[in-house]
């Protein structure tokens, strides 16, 4: 899907706390012209700020139908996370930062007979969308969506979501002892119908293994990731490049491609979820364990240890790996 690619300033026009851990904001741009043009189910976009001085960059996910004007996106505050989200709850109305997209790497299909839309946590804020249009169509296909949270106060876009999708709307708790049966929901979609999922990695993890076994086309599984939950907490790691004689201590607020691209090693990239598989690198030694925290590698190629993406996944320990860049290569 074509997009647009530049950068513009953006003012943050309004705050709301939606649950306890998750923000709304209210971000009007400079030149809102075309921001609904590529605000489709599923579209996200690329903030940039500052924190401590350093620029970071962070895409989320586009809430909601476009209103022509500003972009709205939900950040849920990560405590333990690289710092992103600390930024940006940091930010007042007011407040500049710069903006970019839309973007879709998440795009909705509407030739399928019946869907299936399933969110963990945070990964409610793409489904939104794609369940206001999928319900707003005509003659609309069967509908069901699933969404779990740790704790009910969890439940962003709750009452929202069940005036909307009334019956067709079922949550689960996990501190209640309510969990999806990912098996049964897959069981229960109508044959030919698609199953969309954005949610922590284990949740996305079990989505996979479930299908398979279900012997539905692959191609009707669709998903995307936050990437930002792993095994264990975030914290320094040392890597090793050989070849380009780097040696380096990746903080717990910074991820593996951030730190190498900072010394000059740069790694293929595109979504920075861990779903691409772009960033992945070769694996030469390991001292200690890796947290995988991509979509995109198998069970058995996360097992192996041989690859790692850069963008998501951390280390407990140290580890030496061969990027694929090539400084006499520029």
């Amino acid at each position: 899907m074509q997009s647009s690619t530049r950068w513009r300033a953006a003012r943050v026009e309004a705050l709301r706390d939606i649950t306890p851990t998750v923000r709304e904001f209210t971000l009007r741009p400079q030149d809102a012209d075309d921001i609904s043009a590529d605000w489709s189910p599923g579209s996200h976009i690329e903030v940039e700020l500052l924190r401590e001085g350093r620029p970071i960059k962070r895409s989320y996910s586009l809430v909601g139908q476009p209103d022509g004007e500003c972009f709205r996106i939900a950040v849920k505050r990560l405590d333990q996370g690289q710092g992103g989200s600390r930024a940006m709850w940091q930010l007042a109305v007011g407040d500049r930062l710069q903006v970019n997209g839309p973007r879709n790497h998440f795009g909705l299909d509407l030739n399928a007979p019946a869907y299936l839309l399933v969110a963990g946590g945070i990964g409610i804020t793409p489904m939104l969308h794609m369940a206001q249009h999928l319900q707003a169509r005509a003659g609309r296909a069967p509908l069901r969506m699933v969404y779990g949270a740790h704790e009910e106060v969890e439940l962003a876009y709750r009452p929202l979501l069940r005036e909307l999708l009334g019956e067709s709307f079922a949550e689960f708790v996990a501190s209640e002892g309510r969990h999806i049966d990912i098996a049964a929901e897959i069981a229960a979609l109508p044959a030919g119908g698609q199953m969309y999922v954005c949610g922590p990695v284990p949740m996305l993890d079990a989505v996979r293994r479930q299908w398979a076994a279900s012997g539905r086309p692959v191609a009707d599984l669709r998903y995307e990731t936050f990437g930002s939950s792993g095994r264990f907490a975030p914290q320094p790691f040392r890597v090793q490049v050989p070849r380009q004689g780097v040696d380096i201590v990746v903080p717990a607020d910074s991820s593996m491609m951030d730190a190498l691209h900072a010394v000059g090693v740069q790694t293929l990239h595109d979504c920075k979820r861990g779903e691409c598989g772009l960033c992945a690198v070769e694996v030469l030694a390991l001292d200690g364990e890796i947290d995988h925290r991509d979509v995109f590698l198998s069970e058995h190629e996360k097992a192996g240890n041989q690859r790692i993406c850069t963008c998501v996944s951390r280390v407990v320990g140290s580890i030496a790996i061969d990027s694929a860049y090539r400084p006499d290569a520029d």
